[in-house]
């Protein structure tokens, strides 16, 4: 009879604790929600044209490839890991790409196959040295970031993409649209959704988020931590692969220092976004909704006519008071769960 009563109250514990994390998961996103909307709305009044057709189209374009690695990015990061080579990947397989098709006049699929490769070959080496060998991710991301930027200099070997020698099929996924929707916003929520319904309805899916909160525990429930924690980088490299083809896309002509210093800025979406930087908490759509935040504040400043320096330092102090409300949620989080605990023990 006691083993009975026991696993209903376990899964009824559970569930509480499920409840109240969405409930906090809720509130932060639509928090993000809220200051984006003053934000518009302040800007506009100060700014009408701000709000015109080409300024919120720029907006959601310019944000389209930030939120796609913000979501890789999501992927890593829930399971106590960071990518910090996603920038260098975006600014290799754009160069590389946009070599490949201008100078033997290959197509969009190449192109997009191409880069998928690379993007994928590069999160799994990151994802083999952190799972297999247990080398800190910190330091193996690092590592690659200026292995990635040097082979990207050495085969970019001061050269320069111009947009004239890309397919026209290619730039027109970076400028098309459809019924007046274009294409990078439509790419970048598809995936969106497609991941945040995989994290969130599939096993596999929410073991991602078990390594994150409790390692040791996910072990002893048989979670296979190396294998997903692999996929994870793999993930992120594929979706930093598809970054890069749609950034060659979107400009037409590429350097090899595109997307220099991206991976702190992909970084502060996620954890302003509401993921957790310690892992086990947050959703994509959070972390997309903080890419989308953070490029809405780089034109806001441009239109305010504000020094870009100031762009920089917001975006810290906004890295900051996210970890810092992520703490402090932690600790109120810790303390009502402990005293549902003692209620319920009593």
């Amino acid at each position: 009879m006691t083993a009975l009563t026991t696993a209903p109250s376990a899964r009824a514990k559970a569930g509480r604790e499920r409840s109240l994390l969405d409930l906090v998961l809720r509130a932060r996103e639509l928090s993000i929600l809220g200051v984006l909307v003053v934000l518009v709305a302040v800007t506009a009044a100060i700014n009408p044209g701000f709000l015109s057709a080409q300024g919120v189209e720029d907006i959601f374009l310019n944000a389209s490839i930030l939120a796609l690695l913000a979501i890789g990015q999501t992927f890593v990061v829930i399971t106590r890991n960071i990518d910090l080579s996603v920038g260098s990947v975006v600014g290799l397989v754009a160069f590389v790409t946009g070599d490949l098709v201008s100078a033997q006049g290959g197509s969009m699929t190449l192109a997009i196959l191409a880069g998928l490769a690379i993007g994928g070959a590069c999160g799994l080496v990151n994802g083999l040295l952190v799972s297999l060998c247990g080398v800190p991710a910190l330091v193996v991301t690092l590592g690659t970031l200026y292995v990635i930027q040097g082979l990207d200099h050495f085969v970019a070997h001061g050269r320069q993409i111009n947009a004239a020698d890309v397919p026209q099929a290619l730039l027109d996924l970076g400028s098309g649209n459809v019924l007046g929707v274009p294409y990078l916003p439509m790419i970048a929520v598809l995936v969106m959704l497609a991941v945040g319904y995989y994290l969130r309805s599939y096993p596999s899916g929410r073991e991602f988020y078990a390594i994150g909160s409790s390692p040791e525990a996910a072990r002893l429930a048989g979670v296979p931590i190396r294998r997903r924690v692999l996929t994870a980088y793999v993930v992120s490299g594929l979706l930093a692969g598809a970054g890069g083809v749609l950034w060659l896309a979107r400009f037409g002509t590429v350097i090899a220092d595109n997307a220099h210093g991206w991976e702190l800025k992909v970084v502060s979406a996620v954890v302003v976004g509401g993921v957790a930087i310690v892992g086990g908490v947050g959703t994509v759509y959070g972390a997309a909704l903080g890419a989308l935040l953070l490029t809405t504040i780089g034109s806001v400043l441009v239109v305010l006519k504000v020094n870009s320096f100031w762009q920089d330092a917001l975006i810290g102090a906004l890295l900051l008071l996210a970890i810092s409300v992520d703490r402090l949620l932690a600790l109120r989080m810790t303390r009502i769960l402990r005293r549902r605990n003692a209620r319920h023990a009593t």
